[in-house]
């Protein structure tokens, strides 16, 4: 795997975040993991490491795309936990080239996740309903047609809107990509 590994510590805490959303015993992912609980226990303290069979089987039990556990490392030790560099935001999500979200916080820990969102020109999706988060997005650029229950809303730089799990529709009308902060409680992605 030639990805950047995470920190120990960083590491540990986003398998404690996952491992807990789906409401997964220690003892049941060390057993999934072939290892004690004990060792289990050390990883999520960022007291022991992980290698890179571990690291998949755990993203497949977990069923989350391998690169959310894998964030770029470079930080500087002081901003570790802390700050988000532009360049080392970790992608979120599919690998679909339609809707880029990238996690703005340094971890997947707490009770709130915000995204940095790029949806491509001339794109458009179906959100399911009923998902049992509230979402609010902010446009920074661009434009982006969204239908809420039925109902159509354009909107544009500045622009900002809340779902309670509702039925919706996003589209990017023009020829360039518009971007968003997309922010979810609980976390989304974690939580699926």
């Amino acid at each position: 795997m030639s990805e950047a590994r995470p920190s120990a510590m960083q590491l540990g805490g986003d398998i404690r975040a996952l491992r807990k959303a789906r409401q997964m015993t220690i003892g049941a992912v060390a057993q999934a993991l072939g290892k004690s609980v004990g060792w289990l226990s050390q990883v999520e303290r960022g007291m022991s490491r992980i290698t890179d069979e571990e690291l998949e089987t755990l993203a497949a039990l977990f069923a989350v795309p391998l690169p959310l556990l894998l964030p770029e490392e470079g930080a500087e030790p002081a901003e570790r936990g802390y700050i988000v560099r532009a360049g080392q935001r970790r992608r979120m999500g599919s690998r679909s080239t339609d809707l880029v979200e990238e996690l703005l916080a340094p971890d997947l820990t707490g009770d709130v996740q915000a995204l940095h969102a790029t949806f491509a020109p001339r794109a458009a999706h179906a959100m399911p309903p009923n998902r049992d988060v509230e979402e609010i997005g902010y446009i920074l650029s661009g434009r982006l047609i969204v239908t809420i229950n039925g109902t159509r809303h354009d909107l544009r730089r500045g622009d900002s809107l809340r779902l309670r799990g509702d039925a919706y529709t996003w589209e990017n009308p023009t020829a360039n990509p518009t971007t968003a902060i997309w922010i979810t409680t609980p976390p989304f992605y974690i939580k699926q």
